[in-house]
């Protein structure tokens, strides 16, 4: 069966602030979906919601993913059902390496989560954790990962790095792709990936973006400001979210008529 990510209604309030006022949003696996607005428009606040941040309420609607009505599950059940979430400024976590914050990770996706999506690579099961279930090995996920990286095109030192210490802004969008690379989800929400990069490591952040999606038919709601890395990942679907709505959508052309006329000629219903 086809993940899908429903979003019907929703309606979510920060502080007691209503942001959301009735969205409504479907995703697929496989499917590339654009989300464009101005700032206070609810695009972050859409990410947080959709992954269970607590300081979101939901005051009425739903999310959905696979038929499930998720908006009451923690964060961590969300991402073991396969959903992930992008941050638009990731954290720095001193003294973890890359490899062994994403071996954790994948552990517990890999025993606990959505094992008929994750693992696609085959590998072997190693010894078994305190609770007596099966981890993979080191070695076994070192290859995984670094089969990962060569997808991206990244260097094999990366892995030896502590997560975002250090990292450049493109650097630490890479490590965010690399993650849902190697994690697997069936959807996945990014958080203005394009922020902080220049150039040239939008053009790689971007065609990781597509080749996950693509390759693992990972289903991706890509937030962002500006039509630039829509110009590299090319999304079937745009959407305009205005006022807490989505107020317009369309194809890849809705992103060229923004660039081109700005936000002010979508009006909020």
């Amino acid at each position: 069966m086809i993940a899908q990510l429903e979003i019907r209604d929703l309606h979510v309030s920060v502080e007691g602030k209503p942001i959301l006022k009735g969205l409504n949003l479907s995703i697929r696996e496989g499917e590339v979906h654009a989300i464009m607005g101005p700032n206070g428009s609810g695009k972050s606040t859409l990410a947080f919601t959709v992954m269970g941040h607590p300081k979101y309420k939901v005051e009425k609607g739903e999310i959905l993913f696979d038929r499930q009505n998720i908006s009451a599950l923690s964060v961590e059940k969300r991402a073991k059902l396969g959903l992930f979430l992008g941050f638009q400024y990731p954290s720095e976590v001193s003294g973890v390496s890359v490899f062994n914050f994403l071996k954790t990770a994948y552990n517990s996706l890999k025993v606990n989560g959505h094992k008929d999506k994750i693992g696609s690579a085959n590998i072997t099961i190693g010894s078994k954790d305190t609770r007596n279930e099966e981890m993979v090995s080191a070695l076994a996920f070192q290859n995984l990962l670094k089969e990962k990286m060569k997808l991206l095109k990244m260097d094999e030192s990366f892995m030896r790095r502590s997560v975002n210490e250090g990292f450049s802004g493109g650097e630490k969008k890479r490590c965010e792709i690399l993650q849902l690379a190697t994690l697997e989800p069936k959807i996945a929400v990014l958080d203005e990936s394009d922020s902080g990069t220049d150039v040239d490591a939008l053009k790689v952040i971007a065609d990781g973006i597509r080749t996950v999606s693509e390759k693992q038919n990972t289903g991706v709601l890509l937030i962002t400001h500006y039509n630039r890395i829509l110009q590299y990942v090319k999304p079937q679907f745009v959407h305009i979210l205005k006022g807490g709505k989505i107020v317009q959508s369309g194809g890849p052309e809705l992103a060229n008529e923004v660039e081109r006329d700005g936000y002010d000629k979508f009006l909020v219903n």
